[in-house]
């Protein structure tokens, strides 16, 4: 959405990333199918900066991917504080297991490995904080499983909700992703019970308030 020289700039102008994201980064890109989904150096001190304004007890993240993204909102957490985080790849917990530990972030962050669907109903818990960035055609199912748990204020974040421009598109019949994103967006916006803003960077951010 924006130039490199911009992005760069970005990055120069903001605080650096720590030197265990920049090595999960460095890893991710080398070693790991799709690095694009990564977060990333700006993305991921936003998730940061809004953690820390607001800290949470419990955090969920629905998609870990290789970590990257549960470090950051790790860092928000109160004392007692503990992030659950889920993916559907055992392929990757290992990868995203040595990095936490590598953050001093062990006992803060709980993996899952499971569709999500299926383990957010397991999960005891209220969430202050939540980030959505797993299979686009379940943002909406998602939304509703965590709505009701979150307390007046609560915040939950849903990342990709431009998906490379196609919202701006007739997505095709079976194109189930682009019409998910497509359907949380229309959601979110009707939804009365919230504020609502989408970020237009990189692949689109939408920040939620519970009213």
């Amino acid at each position: 959405m924006i130039s490199d020289k911009i992005e760069e700039y970005a990055r120069m102008m903001s605080d650096p990333e720590s030197p265990v994201l920049q090595r999960l980064s460095r890893e991710t890109q080398a070693k790991v199918l799709r690095p694009r989904m990564l977060s990333g150096h700006i993305q991921g001190k936003l998730l940061e900066f809004i953690s820390c304004l607001k800290p949470s007890r419990r955090i969920l993240e629905i998609g870990t991917y290789t970590g990257y993204s549960a470090i950051c909102l790790a860092q928000g957490l109160t004392e007692e504080g503990l992030l659950h985080t889920i993916d559907h790849n055992p392929e990757l917990e290992d990868f995203a297991r040595h990095f936490i530990v590598e953050a001093g972030l062990e006992g803060k962050i709980v993996q899952h490995i499971g569709e999500a669907i299926e383990v957010i109903p397991t999960l005891d818990e209220a969430f202050d904080l939540v980030f959505i960035d797993a299979d686009k055609e379940n943002y909406v199912t998602y939304f509703e499983m965590v709505f009701d748990r979150m307390p007046q204020g609560g915040i939950i974040l849903a990342d990709n909700v431009l998906w490379d421009g196609k919202v701006l598109e007739q997505p095709l019949p079976g194109d189930h992703e682009t019409l998910g994103i497509i359907r949380f967006n229309e959601f979110i916006k009707q939804h009365q019970g919230i504020k609502k803003l989408l970020l237009p960077y990189r692949d689109g951010l939408t920040i939620i308030q519970k009213k």
